[in-house]
C-alpha cells in the first residue's frame, strides 16, 4: 500500500509518534478526501491538540477496537506492537495495518533507498553511511535517525535515501528497500515481539521483500547469512575478503585498502565494524567507492553513544545511555583498553542475560555501580565471575551513582554510563537518563 492509496480511505492512527504526526501532517496537505477519523492515544502522556488532528475521534486503547472498525486502514506508530490482540481482531476485521515509514517506501517502490537495521549500531552505520554517500551524491537520512520518512515524499527518485529500520517498522514492511544492510542480531524488544525467536524473524523478513536486490551483511550470524541468501547481491562485512577489523584495530579491505587508526573518526572496534558495515553497503547498491578517508572527515559521535559530555582532573565521562543490552556495554567498555573504567549500569529488566558482560568486568577489574532494577542481577552475576565486592557499588538513583563513580574514579579512568538495559523504569527514554547523567557529571565537584 503507497500513501496515495489513502486518497479516498477513511483512516485511523494509533499512537502520536513523530512518525504518525508527520503521517497526520501530510495527510492533511496532500490528501483532503483521505479524513483522520480515529486517534488512538496509547496513554493520558500523549496529546492530540495540532491542527492535523481537527474532526478526529480520539480515543483510548480500551475503545480502539469498536472506534477503528469503521477505518479502512490503521496507521500505528511503530512503538505499537502488531502482536497486540487489538490489532488482531481489528485485523480479522479486514482492515489494513501499516505505517508512515511502509507507505513511503512503497510509494518509491524502494527505488535508491539503503535501508540499515540491526539490534545495535543501526543509528551510527546509517550515520556514518549518510555521510559517506553525501560526499558524491545528494543523500537524506531519514527513519528513527534523521527525517521522518514521509517528510521525503518530494525527493526525486535520482537522489538516495539512507533509512534507519527497527524490527517495530519491518514486521508488516510489505515492499523492501533496493538495499537492505544489517549490523548484527542479539536477544533484545521481547516486550513487543513475544519472543527472541519472533523478533529474529520479524527483523530478518526486510531482506525477503520485495525489490530487495543488494544487502551488507556479518556472516557470523547463522540466522542473518541464511536469510540473506535470496538477496541477488550479498556483501559480507566483518570478513578478510571484504571490509573488516584488524587485530591492531585498523579498518581495512581483502583488495588491500586499509584505514588506520588515526583516520578512523569514531572509538571503539564496534564503531569500526559499523563503519565496515556502511563500506559495505555503498557496494552492495553498486557504488563506487568514496574517497576515504576524507570522507570520513567531520564524523562526531551520536548523542548518548560513547559521547564525552566532560572532562576534568584526568577523569572523562563518557555517556552511551544507547546501550540498552549487554552486547553493547561489552562494546563500550572495549572502546577504552586501557584505561580504567567506572560503568554505571542497571535499567529495566528484559530478562537479558549478564553474565558475559560481568565476565568482562571481572576481567578489567572495572568498578561497578549498579542502579535498579537490573544492576542487581548484573552485581551477582559479577561476583560468580570473581569481581572483588569492593569493586561492586549499589546505588538508588543517578545522583548517587555519579557521585559514587566521582568518588572511585582515578586520573586516566572512565566513568562511563553504558547500562545494558531500557531505561523505562526510570526515564521516559535514553536520552532523558543520558541528559541526566550528563547534567550530574558536569556539576559534580
Amino acid at each position: 500500500m503507497r500513501f496515495s492509496d489513502l486518497d479516498g480511505k477513511r483512516v485511523g492512527v494509533w499512537g502520536l509518534g513523530r512518525e504518525t504526526r508527520s503521517f497526520a501532517r501530510q495527510l492533511t496537505e496532500r490528501l483532503p478526501r483521505a479524513p483522520l477519523a480515529v486517534v488512538v492515544r496509547e496513554d493520558s502522556s500523549d496529546t492530540a491538540t495540532e491542527p492535523q488532528w481537527e474532526g478526529a475521534a480520539v480515543v483510548g486503547p480500551e475503545d480502539a477496537v469498536a472506534a477503528l472498525s469503521g477505518c479502512d486502514v490503521l496507521v500505528r506508530s511503530p512503538g505499537v506492537s502488531i502482536h497486540k490482540p487489538e490489532l488482531q481482531e481489528l485485523a480479522a476485521h479486514g482492515i489494513a495495518t501499516t505505517t508512515a515509514t511502509a507507505l513511503w517506501i512503497a510509494e518509491r517502490r524502494g527505488r535508491n533507498v539503503i535501508a540499515v537495521t540491526g539490534t545495535k549500531g543501526k543509528s551510527t552505520t546509517a550515520a556514518l553511511l549518510a555521510h559517506l554517500l553525501s560526499s558524491e551524491r545528494v543523500t537524506h537520512l531519514a527513519g528513527n535517525i534523521g527525517l521522518p520518512a514521509l517528510d521525503l515524499l518530494d525527493v526525486p527518485v535520482a537522489e538516495w535515501v539512507v533509512l534507519e529500520l527497527s524490527s517495530y517498522q519491518i514486521a508488516d514492511l510489505r515492499q523492501g528497500p533496493q538495499v537492505a544492510a544489517i549490523t548484527n542480531l542479539y536477544r533484545e524488544h521481547l516486550d513487543w515481539h513475544r519472543s527472541e525467536d519472533a523478533y529474529r524473524r520479524e527483523k530478518l523478513r526486510l531482506f525477503s521483500l520485495p525489490g530487495v536486490i543488494g544487502c551488507a551483511y556479518p556472516p557470523r550470524f547463522p540466522d542473518v547469512e541464511a536469510a540473506v541468501a535470496v538477496c541477488p547481491r550479498r556483501v559480507p562485512f566483518g570478513v578478510q575478503s571484504g571490509w573488516h577489523v584488524t587485530d591492531d584495530g585498523t579498518v581495512a579491505h581483502g583488495d588491500g585498502t586499509v584505514l588506520a587508526q588515526g583516520d578512523l573518526p569514531l572509538r571503539g572496534p564496534h564503531n569500526a565494524l559499523n563503519l565496515c558495515a556502511a563500506l559495505a553497503a555503498i557496494e552492495a547498491a553498486g557504488l563506487p567507492r568514496t574517497r576515504l578517508p576524507d570522507a570520513l572527515e567531520r564524523v562526531v559521535p551520536l548523542p548518548h553513544r560513547l559521547q564525552t559530555v566532560f572532562d576534568r582532573d584526568g577523569v572523562e565521562w563518557i555517556d552511551d545511555s544507547i546501550s540498552t543490552t549487554p552486547e553493547s556495554s561489552l562494546a563500550a567498555i572495549a572502546a577504552f583498553p586501557e584505561r580504567p573504567v567506572v560503568l554505571i549500569a542497571g535499567g529495566m529488566d528484559r530478562d537479558q542475560d549478564y553474565a558475559e558482560l560481568a565476565r568482562a568486568a571481572a576481567e578489567r577489574e572495572v568498578v561497578l555501580v549498579v542502579l535498579p532494577v537490573t544492576g542487581s542481577r548484573l552485581a551477582d552475576a559479577a561476583r560468580d565471575a570473581g569481581l572483588g565486592e569492593d569493586r561492586i557499588i549499589a546505588a538508588d538513583a543517578m545522583e548517587d551513582a555519579v557521585e559514587a563513580a566521582r568518588r572511585r574514579a582515578t586520573p586516566g579512568a572512565v566513568v562511563l554510563l553504558s547500562p545494558a538495559a531500557p531505561s523505562f523504569n526510570s526515564y521516559r527514554n535514553f536520552e532523558e537518563r543520558g541528559d541526566h547523567f550528563a547534567s550530574l557529571a558536569v556539576r559534580a565537584p
